[in-house]
Parts: structure tokens; sequence; C-alpha cells
């Protein structure tokens, strides 16, 4: 007896877990057509007819005998010309049923023959039968285990023994596309393939490559299943029992019908079923009378397949008999976005039962929805707003079998005083809100939540990449290091001055940042110039060991061109005005009232849409594509892997961004982000919202409190507005409502700092009041906070009126002037220039979001980069403040210094991964040590910043302290604590008392307690939000 395990040994094992779930079990030899037992007359037939028959009487009593072999010869002789058509063809007749004719007694009759029963799977017939001969022409074939329904074989699985070291489940992948070639016939009838030697098992359909076979990781619901579980007996409990296997073939499968006539055969991925599931069941309880019309939010990271889960979902809620044939909404906030998710659904009719539309306009919006019932309707959130500013959007239908799902629902649309959550409201008062999107919603995000509520399902980057549902991103710096021009600063006040001498402060303030700080430095020519021959060089040498295509990402349309056009200098032959050939386009809109030079790079909407088709197409000469904002979010072009980010990105925009080069293609092992402009500290901070959000359960808004301080600011805003009627703002027409605002400014503006006191309440009356939605009380002041957030909105726009000058003449006279005052060395490749080979280190791995989790408190120098770069890293002591009155010149030279620092921090951010094991290991180490909580470690550093208290204090003392500062902060801190004085001056007192009490040096304490409160402002400014969230 050997102790190895045998592909014999596998295959009993699945046999068994099949046994488990209910199946029977027949052995290939058992039934052949010459046994007793046989279940075929011949060995050429790849299904079980006598099984198939019976089924087929059983299922459907009532149809005569002749229509019964009418659906049999239908189902059982399906001739298209390919393998793929075929199998589309038994699909929809396993989902859709069999039309047979037969004659009645009085005339002919039309009926619909089933071949499975979907609602109740008992009544079904399920066999998995191991070693099942199949003679196709000269082919003799036995695939390892068939799993039959009602006869047929709906899955196929093949399985590889794990002791042999030359076979893998991918061998089992080549000889599942052998089996399609030399017999197609048992291949017509398949729903799902699965590959595995016992340990590893994927899943796929007859259409996938082999990147496209994945892993299945749950059985019931959306826990992971055990680590200690194989595979292979996760993939069969989680696949093959009885009840998913039949969902999942009526309500989790498509073919996507290409353009040229094709199609793609798609299953849907363990996160995609079980959030749709999940999402179904919250859509049912939502929408009954009682409940609160909030779905939730699914989250599945950019990449792993979004649009098609919202796809699924609305085929699901279609034929749910509980939502009695409802009505889907589908809003996007731009209409490119609405075009690429129209487009989508527009692939998957046969999965809808219907054709989806898109609203043309507001009246056409209204007609599609003003309906029975039923209807798949794509309109862009624009259009839910009536013409008239302050006028009510007209109610559409009050139907409760109305479901709403919003494509990226973290925009600041979703808004319940004046934006689209409260016209949708007024339209569609009893609809049902889902909200999809592949970033993870912001702890201070509260419009969201309260249109949508909480999350449903989460499938984040860590379990996309480790399903290879997309692939690593990998991070390289390349920043161009700038310097001012000694000779070009005295001439920059003045003429700056000169420019914008008539703007208010505050405005010319804004100014200064939107130039001052990046732009204009990012946009001068001879940096331009510079970027453009690096990166050429950059992707040629990418270009040469892996093929694919390459974005340049920009930060305006301007400094797109003028970088399209350095490159086109080093590279004439690249260029072409013919939009099917060319290496290298400027993706943009534009009109024809932008300058005469640019409107070659200016396309309409449909030949932006042919460019995207060829820049998707991986043969294509099309190999380079500049933009600002366009193809950054729902734009798949899997053959892109290199991203060159040449502008200031942060939160959501970065990481839906950076996703563009995630997606799985051939044998692509990861996306590349080349930083040209110093990315890494943003990157830090939006990845470290995903395990935030990931790592925390939804847990409702507690309204009792946030209620409370909603009607707190609600009162100190009425007594801004005492003595003044405004009545007519919620009943009058909007042209009383427009004349009704002047004296409402004059009002404000009569009081003693009455702007400034206006806009500090409504703001934060704004926000508790979308921490409130959907509270009765909020209903009741609704109109009152819009009139509220009018004023607010009036008094700003009041302050910037009477320009003599416009933007656009403002902006250019800067333009000019900072391009002649900036100049620049070289690229910095800073681990090349220090003699380190660059790390590999993918910003997406569990090491890169372990750290953003355990973010330490103090910044760790890199020792080698303190001695290449002593005179910068010297100047990296803290983040510098924006002061009013700072002159330009002061503005310009901090604005150089801040784009140096930030490749020194990123070179500290790709330091720390190298050495990250081990400093998070020391870390943990030394809190439990020292019996402190991560929080109470923040404090104890922070109090040990003060040498002498480090020198004069045992250690014992300053634990203790740390301690205390956790309790009492946690326990007097509440809503906005840290803009509110008063609440800030009690913590402040009580950080004085616990220090003089523990005998805290009191030369010390005051820097100390400013120290301490910043800290708490640090881990607890959103404290009470994040607790409710």
């Amino acid at each position: 007896m050997t102790a190895n395990l045998t592909e014999a040994d596998v295959e009993q094992i699945a046999i068994d877990i099949f046994k488990e779930l209910g199946y029977d079990h027949f052995h290939g030899k058992e039934i052949l057509p010459e046994e007793a037992s046989a279940q075929r007359e011949s060995i050429n037939e790849s299904f079980l007819p006598f099984i198939l028959k019976d089924s087929l009487t059983k299922l459907n009593s009532k149809i005569p005998y002749d229509g019964i072999e009418e659906a049999y010869r239908k189902v059982t002789r399906i001739s298209f010309p390919t393998l793929l058509a075929c199998n589309h063809e038994l699909h929809k007749l396993l989902t859709e049923g069999i039309d047979v004719t037969y004659k009645g007694k009085e005339r002919i009759v039309t009926e619909k023959v089933k071949l499975i029963d979907f609602e109740n799977s008992t009544r079904n017939q399920f066999h998995v039968i191991s070693q099942f001969t199949i003679i196709e022409g000269q082919n003799n074939r036995r695939p390892d285990l068939l799993i039959f329904v009602n006869g047929l074989p709906l899955g196929v699985i093949e399985l590889k023994n794990p002791s042999d070291h030359t076979t893998t489940i991918w061998s089992a992948y080549s000889q599942l596309q052998t089996y399609k070639e030399q017999i197609p016939g048992l291949f017509t009838f398949n729903e799902v393939l699965i590959i595995s030697d016992g340990l590893e098992a994927r899943i796929g359909s007859i259409s996938s490559d082999k990147e496209r076979f994945a892993v299945w990781r749950t059985i019931e619901g959306e826990n992971l299943a055990s680590t200690s579980m194989t595979q292979l007996e996760v993939m069969i409990k989680g696949v093959f029992e009885k009840n998913r296997f039949l969902d999942l073939i009526r309500f989790f499968t498509v073919f996507e019908k290409e353009d040229n006539g094709s199609y793609i055969k798609k299953i849907a991925g363990y996160h995609q079923y079980h959030a749709v599931n999940t999402a179904i069941k919250q859509t049912i309880e939502a929408s009954k009378p009682k409940g609160d019309r909030r779905i939730g939010v699914v989250w599945h990271t950019q990449g792993s397949g979004k649009s098609l889960t919202m796809t699924f979902f609305a085929g699901r809620a279609i034929l749910e008999p509980e939502m009695q044939n409802p009505t889907i909404v589908i809003i996007t906030d731009r209409q490119d976005l609405d075009e690429q998710l129209f487009g989508t659904f527009s692939k998957c009719q046969e999965l809808l039962r219907q054709t989806p539309v898109q609203a043309k306009d507001r009246n056409n919006l209204k007609e599609l929805l003003s309906v029975a019932s039923g209807g798949v309707v794509f309109t862009t959130v624009q259009k839910f707003f009536p013409e008239e500013r302050y006028d009510t959007y007209p109610l559409l239908s009050d139907r409760r079998n109305i479901i709403v799902m919003a494509d990226e629902a973290h925009r600041s649309q979703y808004d319940f005083i004046d934006g689209f959550a409260r016209h949708m409201r007024d339209g569609l008062p009893h609809a049902s809100f889902i909200g999809f999107t592949g970033t993870p919603i912001e702890l201070s995000d509260k419009n969201t939540r309260a249109v949508f509520g909480e999350y449903i399902s989460i499938y984040d980057i860590q379990r996309a990449v480790m399903d290879k549902a997309t692939v690593p991103i990998y991070y390289e710096s390349r920043l161009a290091k700038l310097e001012l021009k000694e000779s070009e600063k005295p001439k920059i006040d003045p003429t700056f001055e000169s420019i914008t001498e008539d703007e208010e402060e505050r405005d010319k303030q804004k100014l200064k940042s939107k130039w001052g700080a990046i732009e204009a430095l990012v946009g001068a020519k001879n940096r331009l110039k510079l970027v453009a021959g690096d990166l050429s060089k950059h992707w040629q040498l990418r270009l040469s060991v892996m093929e694919g295509k390459a974005m340049i990402v920009t930060m305006s349309r301007r400094i797109a061109i003028d970088l399209y056009n350095e490159i086109i200098k080093l590279h004439p032959e690249w260029e072409s005005e013919d939009d099917k050939s060319g290496v290298i386009k400027v993706i943009m809109t534009g009109s024809a009232t932008d300058p005469p030079d640019w409107q070659k790079h200016i396309r309409n909407g449909k030949r932006r849409k042919e460019l995207a088709k060829t820049f998707q197409d991986p043969k294509s000469s099309f190999k380079i594509v500049i933009v600002r904002d366009m193809w950054l979010t729902g734009f798949d072009a899997p053959s892109l892997h290199t991203m060159y980010i040449d502008k200031p990105m942060n939160g959501h925009g970065l990481m839906q961004a950076i996703a563009r080069v995630n997606r799985v293609f051939k044998d692509k092992a990861g996306g590349l982000v080349v930083d040209y402009i110093g990315i890494a500290d943003s990157l830090k901070s939006a990845l470290a919202l995903y395990t935030q959000s990931g790592g925390k359960g939804s847990t409702a808004i507690d309204q009792n409190e946030a209620v409370a301080v909603m009607l707190e600011k609600y009162e100190v805003v009425l007594g801004l507005f005492h003595g003044f009627d405004y009545k007519i703002w919620m009943t009058g027409t909007p042209k009383e409502r427009l004349n009704l605002l002047p004296n409402a400014l004059e009002h404000i503006l009569a009081q003693e700092d009455g702007k400034s006191k206006l806009q500090k309440t409504v703001t934060e009356l704004t926000q508790a009041f979308a921490l409130s939605v959907p509270h009765e009380k909020t209903t009741e002041i609704r109109d009152e906070v819009a009139f509220f957030q009018t004023v607010r909105s009036a008094l700003t726009k009041k302050s910037r009126e009477d320009k003599k000058k416009s933007p656009e003449d403002i902006d250019y006279a800067i333009r000019q002037l900072i391009a002649g005052a900036v100049s620049s060395n070289e690229v910095i490749d800073i681990f090349a220039s220090v003699g380190l080979n660059k790390p590999d280190i993918s910003i997406l791995t569990d090491e890169f979001l372990a750290e953003v989790q355990g973010m330490p408190q103090k910044n760790l120098a890199v020792e080698l980069l303190q001695k290449l770069l002593k005179e910068e890293v010297g100047k990296m002591g803290g983040k510098r403040n924006i002061v009013q009155t700072r002159t330009f010149l002061e503005m310009l030279e901090g604005s150089v210094k801040k784009y140096q620092n930030r490749a020194i921090e990123t070179a500290q951010v790709i330091e720390h991964l190298i050495e990250l094991a081990k400093k998070l290991r020391e870390e943990s180490k030394r809190g439990k040590d020292l019996g402190l909580s991560d929080d109470e470690i923040a404090f104890y550093d922070a109090l040990l910043e003060n040498e002498s208290a480090a020198r004069e204090m045992k250690i014992d003392d300053i634990k203790i302290i740390a301690k205390e500062l956790v309790r009492t902060l946690k326990s007097n801190l509440k809503i906005n604590w840290s803009e509110r004085e008063q609440v800030k001056a009690l913590i402040r007192v009580n950080i004085k008392k616990i220090l003089k009490k523990y005998g805290y040096p009191p030369d010390m304490q005051a820097k100390a307690t400013a120290l301490v409160l910043e800290q708490a402002e640090e881990l607890y400014g959103d404290w009470v939000i994040t607790e409710m969230v």
C-alpha cells in the first residue's frame, strides 16, 4: 500500500462530498449500454436519455406524450455552427423552457416544457458519475467526473494527482480544452467546468481563458470557508449544493453579446453570487410598507466585475416574485459612465428578460417611469433635477416595486436637501435605493449612508488580488526635481499683484493655491520636456519586455497637449491625425472656443467611443493615451499595464484611476503606476480607508444623538434669521423664492460678523442633518435647511462678483509668470541614485495594507537618504500651513520645497515597505510588553517627546497617564468636538489635571497639553462618527 495520494483518491473524496449533498453516484462502467443498469442506449450519447425523459414527464405532467417527445428532440439535437452557439441555445432552453406545440381537444396548443424545476430542487434528479466514457468520431474520452441534473451533463470536473509534481490544475485545464475539441457534444450541455488537484480548485465556463478560471472561497454567505478545508471541498459544497447550483445556472450565468455578434459566457464569482442574494433579501425588506427603502451599499473593488454584479442583481430582482415585476432605474452621474454601464446591461438582455433603455431627457424619463410595472431605465442624476432650481420634482410613481441602483455611490449629488436624493424621493417616494461602489465610503460621508444604507457586501483589494480577480499594482517613483532661478525671484511678487490687484483677498488666495502650489510648476515647459524624455525611454523599456498599453494622467488639458507635443518632438513617427493609426493620442472633451492648436485633439462622442475600442484592442497600434479625467473610471482595457501619473490625486479618484491597470490579461503579473508628482502619501491615506472600512462591521447610525445635535444647530440658525419672515420659501413659486434671497442676504449682512456665523452654523447644521436622515424630524425641517443652504451659497457667490478680468485671463498671466521662474534639473530615480535596485513592492499587498492600518506615531528617517540628501531631509520637519498673509513668492518657494519633500517621503514610504515586517513586529511587541493599546501608545509617545519627562518620570507613571488620558478623552468626546471650543476647553482642563496629578514636569505641561490635544484630534477627530458608522 502506498502512502501517496493518487488521482483516484481525489476522485473518491469528491464523490463522497457529492453524496453528502444528496447526489446519487454511478460509476461509468455500471451504466454502459450493455449493462443491466444501463442509463443510455449508445456510448456516443453524452447525456442520460432514460433519466431525461423521465424528468421531462414528471416535471410537465400536463403536457401530452407528443409534447414531451418534441421537447426531448429539441434539447438533444441542438445544432449550430459553433460550440458556444450550441451551448447558448441549451442555456436558453434550461432557463426559459422549451416551446412545444401539440394538438389539444379543440385547437393547437403551444406550451413551455421545463427541463429543470428551479423553484423546488427536490423535484429534480442529481447524479455524479465517474469515468463516463464518450466516443465521438474517432475520439474515445473519459472525463473524471460529470455532474448530471435530470440526465443532462451540466458540470465537468477534471482532476489531477496532488502527489505528482509534473501535473497541476492547469494540466487539467489543458485536458478540458482537448475534450472540447474532441468530444464537443458533451459541452453543448455544459454550465460549469471545474479543475482541481484536490488542494487547489478553479471554476470557469466553456469560453473562459485560463486567467478567468476562478477560486470559490465560500459555502454559506460571504464568510470565507475555513482554511482547514481544501479548495476542492469548498468548491463542491459552495457551488454544487442543489439550490445554489440551480441559482447559479438560472440567475448568475450570462452570455454577453459582442458587437460582432459573438458571445462570451460568464459565470458569477462567489463574491457576486452572495452579494446579489444578500441584496435581494434586503430589497424585499426595504420595499415593504414598513421598510426604510435603503437596501445598502455593495463595495466591490474596481476590476472585480462590479458592473456585471449590478446586472446580475437587476436580473435576479426582475424574477423575484415578491417584487412583482419591478422597475429598475440605474443612475450614474456622468454621461460617459451611463454609456459604459448601459453597454454592459445591453449585452445581457437575456438575463434581464427585456431590453434596457436610456432616458433621452427629463420628459422622456418621466414617460419611461410612468408605467404600471417593469422596465430597465438608465439615466444620469442630472435628469432628476427640476427645470427650475427651487421647484419641486413632480411625482412619477408611488409604486413600491421600484429599485434605484446608483453606480459609484459616494458622489456629492446624493444629498437629501437639494440634491439627487431629495428629487428622487419627490418623484419616486416609495422607491428603494441600492448603491454600488468600487471604493469604500468615507467615514465622514453621511449623505451616501443616509440614502443607501450600510454595507451589505465587501470585496476589497486584498481579496481580489488573492483570488486573482485582479492583478497587483506596483509602484515606481520618478520625480522631476524643480528649483527656482534666483534671478527670477524679485520679479514675481509685483507682477502677481498687478495681475490680481482687483481680486478679493479670498479669491486671490484660492488662485495662489491653484497655480502656485503645483499646476504651473508641473506645466512648466522645461519640466514637461524633461518628463517627456524620461517617460518615452521608460515606456520603450517597458514595451520591450511586456506588450501592452500605457495611460498618462495629467493635471489639465493644457498640460496634456503640451506633454503630447514634447513627446512627438522626440518620436514624430508616433503621431497621426488619423484615428485609425498612430501610437499616441490625447483623449479629452472641448469646444470650438478652445485654442486652434487644441482642435485636432477634440473629438465628438462617437469618435471617442471608436478610439476606446481601438485602445482596448491589444493588437492595435494605439499604445499610449494621455488623459486628464476621461477613461479614469468605468473603462476597461485589460492590456493596459502602465499608468504614468503627473497629477495630484487622492481618495476615491486615485484608487479608481490606478485600478485601470489592475485588470487580468493573459500572463500580466501586475500593473505599474509610475509617479512623476508624488502620490505615495495620498496612496497610503486612500488605502487606510480600505482597511478601516473593511475591518469594521456595519452598525446603524445613532439617530437620537444626531437628531439632538441637528435640532440644536437648527435653533442657532433660526436665531440668525430672527425677525425675518421666510415662509414664502416653503410655499412660493420659484420666482418668489428667488426674490426672497436679496432680503435674506441683507438681513444676514446687517448683523455683526453675520456672514461668517451663517457659513459656520449652516455647515454644522448640514453635517448633523446628514447624520439624522431619514428621521422624521429631518422631513419637518428639510425645506428650511434648503433655504439656509441657499442663503449660504448666495453669500459665497456674492463675495466673488464684479471681476474685471476673466478667470482665463488671470490663469494665463500667472502661468506665463511661473513658466519663466521655474527651471528643472534632472528626473530623479531615487533608488538608482543611491545604488539600490527598484524594489518590486506591490502597493496593494497585505504588507502595505498592514502598514497603513498600523501607522507609527513618529516618522522614521531613512538613514541612507539622510546621507544623500542632508539639506532636503532637514526641511521635512512637518506639514506647512497655508497662511493668508503669505506673499506669492513665499508660496511659490513653498510649492517647490513641498514638491521636493514629496520625493523624499515617497522614498521613505518604499523603504518602510522593505523593512515592514520587522518594524511592525517590533511595534506590536512593544505595545504588548508595555501593556498598552494602540491609542494608549500614541499618547505615551507624545508624552515622552519631552526629554525632561522621559528623564525624570518613571515609565510606569507615563503608562498610567496614557491610559487615563484615553479613558478621559473618550468619555468627554461629542459630535464635532474638535470644532467646538467649549468642549475642547473642557478637554484641555482635564489633560492638565491628569498631568499635574502624576507629577508631569510643570515647565513642559503647556507644550505637552497642546501635543496631547493635537494627538487626540488626529485619533478622535471623527470619534462619534466612527463609532456610529
